[in-house]
């Protein structure tokens, strides 16, 4: 499949740092065209810089693959969401958090509730609340990518199916109206896209630099999430373009001209 050659492509690059076309033409058994359109889309995203006769590593293959260059990436805005994400949360809730660095970065925000249960494959959020004995924890079992500090695989999104949340906290790599939500890496778009469809109502935490932008997969449409949750840094033609669409997007942003209520009414009162 092209997903998985091109997941393959990036792999191997972070690897080895260049790709020749030959050897990939003879590791995927595909044409030299084939090869050039992979690469050519994979350049188009920033995800590598072709050259003559192949491909070389780019800077956002670096912060693909580094989680820790990847947390510290645009980390004010990851926390000012973090944060407001918090105010939506109630007293009792079951909570689905997804991995990603920006949900990494959500338990010191939630630690205050008596009651609440969170469900994750994310390696982070186990070790920030598993001290808080009032939080019951459950971690989605499954193969561990280290990178990602995370479980992944179908063991992953099989025992995410037996859960229920009444909310799901997920992330995306990319997010735009024409092709929904994406994901750098398909093994994370299928946990996120099983934890949307196990749960009462979605919240997608996103940074303003990943609106309007398309990663490698796609793995659910705009239609999946009940509320976009961003950073002030989304433009008002982003805004007015998303509202007009249809989607509730929740800002503190100044391009609002007004500050929103943080408590959970305005998500009950919300229409559509």
């Amino acid at each position: 499949m092209p997903e998985l050659r091109k997941e393959w492509i990036l792999n191997k690059l972070n690897e080895t740092g260049v790709l020749h076309t030959v050897e990939l033409m003879e590791q995927c058994q595909v044409s030299d065209i084939t090869i050039r359109r992979d690469l050519a889309e994979l350049e188009s995203k920033g995800l590598l810089i072709r050259t003559h006769g192949g491909a070389v590593k780019s800077k956002a293959t670096d912060i693909l693959f580094t989680y820790d260059l990847k947390i510290n990436q645009n980390r004010q805005d990851k926390e000012a969401i973090c944060q407001l994400a918090a105010h939506y949360i109630d007293e009792g809730d079951i909570l689905f958090i997804d991995c990603g660095t920006t949900l990494s970065l959500m338990p010191k925000y939630i630690t205050g509730f008596s009651v609440l249960t969170v469900i994750t494959t994310s390696l982070p959020v186990i070790s920030e609340l598993i001290n808080f004995p009032h939080i019951r924890l459950s971690l989605i079992g499954g193969e561990i990518d280290s990178e990602r500090q995370a479980t992944y695989g179908s063991v992953a999104e099989n025992n995410i199916g037996t859960y229920h949340a009444n909310k799901a906290f997920v992330s995306a790599d990319g997010i735009s109206l024409k092709k929904g939500l994406s994901s750098y890496d398909d093994k994370e778009g299928a946990i996120t896209r099983m934890m949307m469809e196990n749960a009462d109502e979605v919240f997608l935490l996103c940074d303003a630099s990943k609106i309007e932008k398309n990663s490698f997969m796609k793995f659910a449409s705009i239609s999946r999430m009940d509320h976009l949750i961003t950073d002030s840094r989304i433009t008002t033609e982003q805004l007015k373009m998303y509202r007009d669409f249809g989607v509730d997007v929740i800002t503190e942003s100044k391009i609002d001209n007004h500050t929103i209520q943080l408590n959970s009414n305005h998500i009950k009162n919300h229409s559509k």
